[in-house]
């Protein structure tokens, strides 16, 4: 509650104001009380402009479970002073206990916050209609609902208040069906309804549209389309196709877009569909389907997919006809064509033809993804043969005229150690640097910097090592949704942010950039780190010039990169990382790894949990250590499994990490065969030599993991790649 100042307020008697002061009384009119309250108003909404931009307190408290706040947020709640942190801090107060069902407590922090607290108003309303309802005020507890709904009939919170209202009177449920569908609490009354009746296809309709994802949606879509039929339009058989194609219901979405409007994209997805969920054998049925989108819209960029899709599905000779049609009529995809064809030429033993191909696609399309990955072959070729120069030769252009392709990191490190074969030591410096500027996210910069000589550890000693983590301590500012839920997500308000996002992007099935990043974080506080990481990693969109510059523009921020690689169960993982005297990071690698930080997820093979523990080991090892009543999916006992194996693969192979790595993987008795087998000094070679292109791939995403968690949150290791920054 804002306290007036002594002896300078107005004083209101019947209809007359009165200022009270050294002078005498003075009488205000009315136009001046107005004055004063928008000076008043403007003053505070000053005060938070000023306020928005300081380091908050209260927001570092967001993730903190209530009774270990509540302390810290009263004493700042009882500030005399106006300041967003106290407004910040009051609002948190009453929300943690309305879920304590303390009403009169909560009443007293929302009173008049709404003058202070502008950012949040409805939302205050919402929550005192609540504090009235825990105090048996229920005819107040309506009256306010009934003001937010007036007040701010557009704001989510009055979805929540008609909601709220409709246990009173059924009507306001009606309202809310009718303005709120994307609602949690409306669907749930939309849901109630089709119990009582459930023959309701506008209900149904809703259910599809608005929870496209939830698992009961496939059979509400499956009434729609075995019920239904005659009465949907092409625009719901659309939102049906789209939804079937988002949950993997890839053949029932090509039956639905044969019915939906007439677009390149739904006539792919028909032909698609019908290929990766076939119900038989229908490649002739999949063909046909190509083929028509192929003649419907020569010119649309799903052509050249379907056209490379069919050479797929063709013999050698029919293939090249279709890999033609793309060299001819899509340049940017051409380059891709030329390879292919080069490669049925060398089946049909035309090796003069494949080698004109190939040179066409080295002077014509030297700056392309499709021209690099030549390159490379010849190069590792070349490499594996010992003939350094030649792997150097054919490597080196791709550092220049293909930095951007997936294969520049490799190639470039690589150009580097045949460099250092060759007695180029400036040469190969100069590649390692490179690839630490140019691609300083890629497992090869890690590789780059041990060359370096950078203290980021090396495969012999990276257990041992201990790295400063600077974890952030407030969440980041979302870059998409409106001021509201950036202030209720960085709040911890979750169920709230997380409805009102939602319904800010409707039932678009297409984000922006910046909208994905932001639904992304939002899985993430939710646990669903396997989704949100994944979801980051997807953003970029290369056939949209304006959302691919959105997308760089991200990858700029250190949220960008913090949500890639979160921390989840970090207090656990430093506690068991501590005990077997494992680096942390090196632990959080692996487990980002295994299972995406996904606590109940269950490999085909059985390895569970977080650390992927496989119900065997996990015995064994719980034996060993005389665990008893474990579980693979609890966190702590998965961690703890999971640490004491990967000492153990440690101790196996003197403390080498590469080989632990790999032996978590791939078990240890493989892993001692490659040694024997390959006997090479050089790891990097050992690498590229792990017959297992699932270990070796492995091994090279744990220790890419691992780098880019020392490089985002460890200062010394960010501050030495800044300065090789671009």
């Amino acid at each position: 509650m804002l306290k007036p100042l002594k002896n300078k307020g107005p004083v209101i008697i019947g209809s007359t104001v009165l200022l009270a002061g050294a002078i005498g009384t003075i009488t205000l009119t009315p136009k001046v009380v107005e004055w004063l309250e928008q000076r008043q108003q403007a003053k505070i909404e000053i005060a938070l402009k000023e306020d928005i931009n300081k380091p908050s307190v209260v927001l570092t408290l967001a993730e903190v479970p209530p009774q270990q706040r509540r302390e810290q947020l009263q004493a700042i709640a009882s500030s005399e002073t106006l300041s967003l942190e106290r407004s910040r801090a009051r609002y948190l107060l009453a929300s943690d206990l309305l879920k304590e069902y303390e009403g009169g407590p909560a009443l007293r922090q929302l009173e008049e916050l709404e003058k202070e607290y502008p950012t949040l108003v409805p939302y205050i309303l919402l929550k005192r209609g609540r504090g009235y309802e825990l105090t048996n005020e229920s005819a107040l507890a309506q009256e306010t609902w009934q003001e937010l709904i007036e007040t701010y009939p557009d704001s989510l919170a009055s979805a929540e208040a008609l909601y709220q209202l409709g246990k009173y009177d059924g009507s306001y449920w009606e309202q809310g069906i009718k303005k709120f569908p994307q609602h949690p609490n409306i669907q749930t009354v939309i849901r109630e309804r089709l119990k009582e009746n459930p023959q309701q296809p506008q209900l149904l309709l809703l259910l599809a549209k608005y929870v496209p994802y939830d698992t009961s949606t496939n059979s509400i879509r499956d009434r729609l389309v075995n019920e239904y039929a005659g009465r949907l339009t092409p625009e719901d058989w659309q939102m049906i196709a789209d939804g079937y194609w988002e949950v993997n219901e890839y053949y029932k979405a090509a039956l639905a877009y044969q019915k939906a409007p007439k677009t390149p994209q739904n006539y792919y997805r028909i032909a698609r569909g019908q290929q990766v969920q076939p119900p038989g054998d229908n490649k002739e049925t999949v063909i046909a389907a190509y083929r028509q989108l192929m003649y419907g819209f020569p010119k649309a960029e799903e052509t050249a997919l379907a056209l490379k899709r069919l050479a797929q599905l063709s013999p050698p000779q029919t293939a090249i006809s279709y890999l033609n049609e793309i060299i001819k009529k899509f340049p940017e995809q051409a380059p891709e064509a030329l390879l292919d064809k080069a490669t049925l030429l060398d089946k049909l033993n035309r090796k003069a033809e494949a080698a004109q191909v190939r040179q066409t696609l080295l002077s014509k399309y030297a700056k392309s993804d499709a021209t690099a990955e030549y390159r490379w072959q010849v190069a590792k070729d070349a490499g594996e043969k010992g003939n350094a120069l030649k792997a150097w030769t054919w490597a080196q252009p791709i550092t220049k005229n293909n930095s951007d392709s997936s294969i520049a990191p490799k190639a470039a490190f690589w150009v580097g150690k045949w460099a250092q074969q060759l007695g180029r030591i400036e040469d190969s410096q100069s590649a390692f640097e490179h690839v630490v500027a140019r691609h300083p996210e890629s497992y090869y910069a890690w590789r780059s910097a041990v060359q370096l000589g950078w203290n980021v550890g090396n495969f012999n000693n990276v257990r041992q090592m201990l790295p400063q983590v600077n974890k952030p301590n407030t969440r980041p500012l979302p870059p998409a949704g409106s001021e509201v839920f950036k202030e209720l997500y960085r709040l911890g308000e979750d169920n709230d942010a997380i409805t009102l996002f939602q319904a800010e992007i409707g039932d678009r099935q297409t984000l922006t950039v910046n909208e994905g990043f932001t639904d992304a974080l939002l899985k993430l506080v939710q646990g669903k780190n396997l989704q949100g990481i994944n979801q980051v990693w997807s953003l970029q969109k290369k056939d949209d010039p304006e959302q691919q510059k959105e997308w760089e523009k991200l990858r700029q921020t250190d949220k960008y990169w913090e949500a890639l690689f979160p921390f989840p169960f970090y207090n656990t993982i430093i506690e068991w990382s501590g005990r077997r005297q494992l680096n942390p990071l090196l632990v959080t690698s692996l487990m980002r790894q295994e299972s995406r930080f996904e606590p109940e997820i269950k490999s085909p093979v059985g390895a569970t949990g977080l650390m992927q523990v496989m119900p065997a080991t996990g015995e064994w090892v719980a034996n060993k250590i005389d665990l008893q009543d474990y579980s693979l999916t609890d966190p702590d006992d998965s961690i703890n499994l999971g640490t004491w194996y990967l000492n153990y693969t440690h101790s196996k192979y003197s403390n080498n990490s590469l080989l632990a790595i790999a032996s978590y993987n791939a078990g240890p008795g493989n892993v001692s065969q490659w040694v024997r087998k390959y006997r090479v000094s050089d790891p990097d070679v050992f690498v590229e030599k792990i017959p297992f292109r699932e270990t070796k791939g492995y091994v090279e995403s744990v220790f890419g993991n691992y780098w880019n968690y020392l490089r985002i949150y460890n200062p010394e290791i960010a501050q030495l790649l800044q300065r090789y920054a671009k």
